[in-house]
């Protein structure tokens, strides 16, 4: 079974595990928007997760604990990157901003109902949002001042890397190989799996090996992976 399928595999049984109870359904949705992101339903992702926010927004945030506002707000978070990837400028930086708002209240270093959300997971959020939307160089820079916070550090090995990723993908669109792969290596030692084994990755190596300008690195571990 390819990886495509075991994602929705795992959403499916996510949110059957979850009835009747809204808050698990909620961290379930998280997980469904992602996996109909990447398959290209963007306007289902974006739905599917303002719906889910929608049914646990708290009547008064400022009084809403900070569990149930880091799983409200990373629901939000998935919406905006639904719209961006649906190229919905307007709604992505409407739903970011709520987000941000939200994760004020979390602060960093949390991990509640295994989201990771507060002020940096938002500014990692912006910077996929960016690039989806073609901003490549306002993904760069988010990216920039995101990395200067100690939570940066805190967050998931898996989950930094994944942004490293993105962050490549930007360097690229700039035309700038010497940087993406300089944050290429920086994924391959914070996950060595997330840039080996998933096909947007390997898509992203070979796309930075190919360039006469690619650090030495790249080259080697491009040859190592078989990547062409």
């Amino acid at each position: 079974m390819e990886g495509p399928e075991l994602a929705w595999l795992a959403a499916d049984r996510a949110m059957v595990t979850a009835t009747g109870d809204p808050m698990l359904a909620a961290a379930a949705t998280v997980q469904l928007g992602q996996v109909l992101r990447a398959s290209g339903r963007a306007r289902a992702a974006l739905s599917t997760a303002l719906a889910a926010a929608y049914r646990i927004a708290p009547p008064d945030p400022a009084d809403a604990a900070a569990p149930e506002i880091s799983l409200c707000g990373t629901l939000l978070v998935q919406a905006a990157l639904a719209a961006a990837r649906h190229g919905d400028d307007h709604s992505t930086a409407e739903l970011v901003e709520d987000a941000a708002t939200m994760a004020a209240r979390v602060v960093d270093g949390h991990d509640h109902h295994h989201t990771a959300f507060g002020p940096t997971a938002v500014e990692l959020a912006r910077v996929a949002a960016a690039l989806d939307l073609g901003n490549a160089g306002d993904a760069i820079a988010w990216h920039e001042k995101a990395t200067t916070r100690d939570a940066w550090r805190w967050l998931p090995a898996a989950h930094r890397a994944a942004h490293l990723l993105d962050v490549a993908r930007a360097y690229l669109h700039t035309d700038d190989p010497i940087n993406a792969g300089r944050i290429l290596v920086e994924a391959d030692r914070t996950a060595p799996a997330e840039v080996r084994q998933r096909p947007a990755a390997r898509s992203v190596l070979a796309q930075v090996a190919r360039d006469p300008r690619a650090p030495a690195t790249i080259i080697q571990l491009a040859a190592a992976l078989g990547v062409t």
